[in-house]
């Protein structure tokens, strides 16, 4: 029946062919579509990971918490050397949030110090991606301090200038000085606008001796989604090692609109890549049901003959599985190669990079392709293949032999 249905999809083969592209033609697209996909959710996983860390560690309720002191992990150098003991390979930053008044010579504003230690390897991915002027401040860097590029502005500062931050009711000294030793550039305005960073150690000094507002691990061989399956099991040994005064969370716990917008991608995808293949399958029912017209002599004679209706569907049917899935042989063929190149990574060109990174993007992308979503892919094409037959194959098992013989098209 194969050999049969190739020489009637061939007769007109200009038609077939045209068809066969088209799905050929959709399968690729959706391949590099897949890919391209999947390289954009590992990047964005990436970039949040690097920024919040795959696990946080808070103190127990500390979204409703309002009062500085509240939300404070105290005694903050033990509780590192637990995490440290309990999950040896991670990678523990810590950060202490003090909302602060920052003053310039003649300008002030509201900001969030944030006191950071960081890992050396997110230290650096970060300064690559922020840092536009200057260096970051040195881990035991009592007067130095970076500012958001909105934030300088406002106060009218630059590199080498003085700026005075005053933090009443903490626990410190509660207003220092410091020295602005570099500018950042952050794609949201509010957090350039506001953002302001500090050494752990200084802002310690400043608002609250020892003590930290969060803990974040970084596993260095989570680096894509996939990956993620891992963290609930990493979660709830932690917990378990560190006992009920704090809560650890994992990122998508911590951040569910992050999670989401991350999450929200795959349904997009797919939606489009459906809308791509029903109207690709309309031009394989206009192929099959056009064959089917042609030859309603030819089925004619062959019901006559003995045949039974069901056979005749079946050759419709196997038409246009044949021609569907040769389509999606070639597209599987060239998409598949492209995506495995595109795998050792790329970069957008011309000035797409920087609209990429304004959007959480990193500017190298690798394209990553799951065996499921070929399954899925290829699973399109057949069940296109299937529902365009289904008309032109009932029409051809419903023909009356008499009357289909004397068809003239």
């Amino acid at each position: 029946m194969l050999v049969l249905a190739w020489r009637n999809l061939w007769r007109h083969r200009t038609r077939s062919l045209g068809a066969a592209v088209a799905v050929g033609f959709v399968v690729w697209m959706s391949i590099l579509y897949f890919g391209l996909v999947g390289g954009t959710r590992d990047g964005l996983y990436v970039n949040l990971t690097d920024a919040v860390g795959h696990v946080q560690i808070h103190v127990r309720d500390y979204r409703d918490m309002r009062d500085f002191r509240q939300a404070l992990i105290p005694a903050a150098g033990a509780l590192r050397a637990r995490i440290q003991a309990a999950l040896p390979g991670s990678q523990v930053a810590a950060t202490l949030e003090v909302p602060a008044l920052l003053s310039g010579e003649d300008r002030a504003r509201g900001a969030m110090l944030a006191g950071l230690d960081q890992p050396p390897a997110i230290r650096e991915r970060f300064g690559e991606k922020y840092l536009t002027e200057g260096r970051l401040p040195g881990a035991a860097d009592l007067d130095g301090i970076v500012l958001g590029g909105g934030l300088a502005r406002t106060l009218q500062v630059g590199l080498g200038d003085p700026v005075y931050a005053y933090a009443p009711g903490t626990d410190g000294t509660g207003a220092s000085a410091y020295t602005v030793v570099g500018i950042l550039h952050f794609p949201e305005p509010a957090q350039d606008a506001r953002g302001a960073i500090l050494s752990l150690p200084a802002a310690q000094e400043l608002a609250a001796p020892g003590a930290v507002t969060r803990f974040e691990l970084h596993v260095p061989e989570f680096r894509r989604t996939t990956d993620d399956a891992g963290l609930v099991p990493l979660r709830d040994r932690l917990q378990e090692a560190l006992g009920q005064q704090v809560v650890v969370e994992t990122w998508r716990e911590t951040y569910p609109a992050l999670s989401d917008l991350e999450q929200a991608l795959r349904p997009i995808v797919l939606m489009f890549v459906g809308i791509f293949f029903v109207l690709t399958g309309l031009l394989v029912v206009n192929t099959i049901y056009l064959s089917v017209i042609e030859r309603t002599r030819e089925f004619g004679v062959v019901i006559a003959l003995g045949a039974r209706r069901g056979r005749i569907m079946r050759m419709v049917l196997t038409e246009s599985l044949v021609l569907c899935g040769t389509g999606a042989a070639v597209g599987l063929a060239l998409g598949l190669p492209i995506v495995a190149r595109m795998a050792r990574g790329f970069a957008y060109p011309f000035d797409w990079g920087d609209i990429a990174e304004a959007y959480g993007l990193p500017r190298v992308m690798y394209a990553s392709i799951a065996p499921v979503e070929v399954v899925i892919i290829v699973a399109f094409a057949i069940g296109i293949g299937v529902l365009a037959a289904l008309w032109p194959a009932r029409v051809a098992g419903r023909l009356a032999p008499v009357e289909a013989m004397r068809f003239v098209a």
